[in-house]
């Protein structure tokens, strides 16, 4: 019998999860069945236990549940601990191990699909939300020069900042406060592009060679890099392969082997543009 994983979101038909995880169980050949699971906005922890009492061996966890996963895990991983969510469940002996792979997923395809290494890179990180908590501590791993975050309200990022003070020193601020600042790595966590909304960003924000990142992906650039480029960003990527790589990682947990990710990313990114 094959060993039952899952992803639980709502909503979560749109969830590419299923099929990634299809191919990394072919590449490898572990023997698991991964499926979508839709679980009420009231009834996460229902849902878990179900999939639990089902014989489930682990599960990803999307919006709105990364909050309340990290609450009902008996054990967290560092990196779990300090993005004050779980976006990664595994089920042993009775008890509920949560681990965060988002940052790792970004942190691989940056420095790693898109050959961009961190070390002494200025970032600038938009927004300041769960989103940007989840990615801090492993950007700043990678031994940035600067760390920067910004939000509309610059009190959130100024605390998001505080967080993580016994890292390394990360500043904050509101956008209006980017002006005459330039960056080699802006990487959007806002919410801006799921709306189709632009950011106040001012001009001269991307400095020579400079990346502009969505975590945000779909057919098609993203407002956030349509903007970037036309402001000048160098090279735009999508968050198609931060997606993938943090799947990898979920999957490294749950089997004990990391999948090659080039040829199931490659897959998604035909499928996004055809």
């Amino acid at each position: 019998m094959s060993d039952l994983y899952a992803v639980f979101g709502n909503p979560i038909a749109h969830s590419r999860s299923p099929a990634i995880h299809a191919a990394f169980a072919a590449a490898t050949g572990e023997k698991l069945c991964y499926e979508a699971w839709l679980a009420p906005v009231d009834g996460f922890a229902a849902a878990i236990a179900e999939f639990v009492a089902a014989g489930g061996r682990g599960a990803n966890v999307t919006v709105p549940f990364k909050e309340e996963a990290c609450c009902l895990s008996s054990h967290l991983s560092e990196r779990a601990a300090r993005a004050g969510a779980v976006n990664t469940l595994s089920f042993r002996d009775g008890e509920i191990f949560g681990d965060n792979t988002d940052g790792a997923g970004l942190v691989q395809d940056i420095a790693g699909n898109l050959v961009f290494p961190l070390a002494g890179r200025r970032i600038l990180l938009l927004g300041a939300g769960g989103a940007a908590r989840g990615v801090i501590a492993p950007l700043l791993a990678g031994k940035p020069a600067s760390l920067h975050i910004v939000n509309r309200g610059a009190d959130k990022a100024l605390v998001l900042a505080g967080a993580f003070a016994d890292i390394a020193a990360v500043t904050a601020g509101n956008f209006a406060e980017l002006a005459g600042k330039s960056f080699d790595l802006v990487i959007n966590a806002t919410s801006a592009s799921l709306a189709g909304e632009s950011l106040p960003l001012p001009a001269g924000l991307f400095a020579v060679g400079a990346l502009a990142y969505d975590m945000m992906y779909g057919k098609g650039e993203t407002p956030f890099l349509q903007q970037a480029r036309m402001q000048g960003a160098e090279r735009c990527a999508d968050g198609l392969g931060m997606l993938v790589e943090q799947a990898a990682e979920a999957f490294r947990i749950w089997r004990g082997r990391r999948p090659e990710t080039a040829p199931v990313l490659a897959e998604l990114r035909r499928q996004l543009v055809s």
